[in-house]
């Protein structure tokens, strides 16, 4: 990777994990668009799967005393089924389609909580939250947005929540480093950035993490929600023009 990229790729890294430990998801999107313009789609999915591994993985370490392994287990149940059918049809998006559905994933914000009855501490409710939050992160590589939904009206502490999210996002990103590494490891995907750039990135994504929690604590819960709308909706926006423009140049 060229010295001016890989600048980009570090700076991408810190940044959006701060944003992330503020908004929790807004870096993830933000991060899979940059990963994606600037590497091949499996390396992008592959590589945003490393980084926001570490920075879950970090975020579950630290709150382990509140995850509720019940929840994360139904949850594994679900994300195994996607993953399976994932791997079945050799699913590789092209830029335009992962520009289009980063885009669309935002939308997600927006539903109205009362529309769905979700609760991820029923044990159905958990399976169906890792099948469609896992099936979406290995379409368009980023499923956090959805993943939200199914915690509005579960009955745990917000440490719990925080913990037990985390806890399944490392699920997820790890299933989505398995489907797309596999076929990089027998030839038919290359472009992942060196492992000497990836070490300097994981300890910036646990920094980036622990500013962005930081920057929370001082945040009242009207911004929070405020920003987090906002900030998601004008990424799935750009992510929506980026799209067609990817179309147009390619049609």
């Amino acid at each position: 990777m060229a010295s001016g990229l890989s600048i980009v790729f570090l700076g991408a890294v810190l940044i959006t994990s701060t944003i992330s430990g503020i908004f929790g998801m807004a870096g993830g999107l933000i991060l899979m668009g940059v990963l994606t313009l600037i590497l091949p789609v499996s390396a992008a999915f592959v590589t945003h799967g490393i980084l926001q591994l570490a920075a879950n993985g970090w975020r579950a370490v630290l709150h382990r005393r509140h995850v509720d392994w019940v929840i994360l287990g139904f949850h594994a149940v679900g994300s195994a089924i996607a993953a399976a059918i994932v791997l079945s049809i050799a699913y590789v998006p092209s830029k335009p389609l992962v520009f289009l559905l980063l885009g669309l994933v935002p939308a997600f914000v927006w539903l109205p909580r009362s529309w769905l009855q979700l609760d991820a501490s029923r044990p159905l409710h958990s399976v169906i939250s890792g099948f469609c939050v896992t099936g979406i992160s290995l379409l368009s590589g980023v499923g956090g947005p959805l993943l939200d939904i199914f915690f509005v009206r579960t009955r745990l502490t917000r440490h719990q929540i925080v913990a037990t999210k985390a806890a399944t996002q490392v699920l997820s990103h790890a299933i989505k480093i398995l489907v797309f590494g596999i076929p990089m490891l027998t030839g038919r995907g290359d472009g992942m950035p060196p492992l000497s750039l990836l070490a300097l990135a994981i300890p910036l994504s646990m920094a980036g993490t622990a500013l962005g929690g930081a920057v929370l604590d001082r945040m009242s819960d009207q911004t929070f929600l405020k920003w987090t709308r906002l900030i998601v909706t004008a990424v799935g926006t750009i992510y929506l023009w980026q799209a067609g423009s990817l179309l147009i140049a390619t049609g």
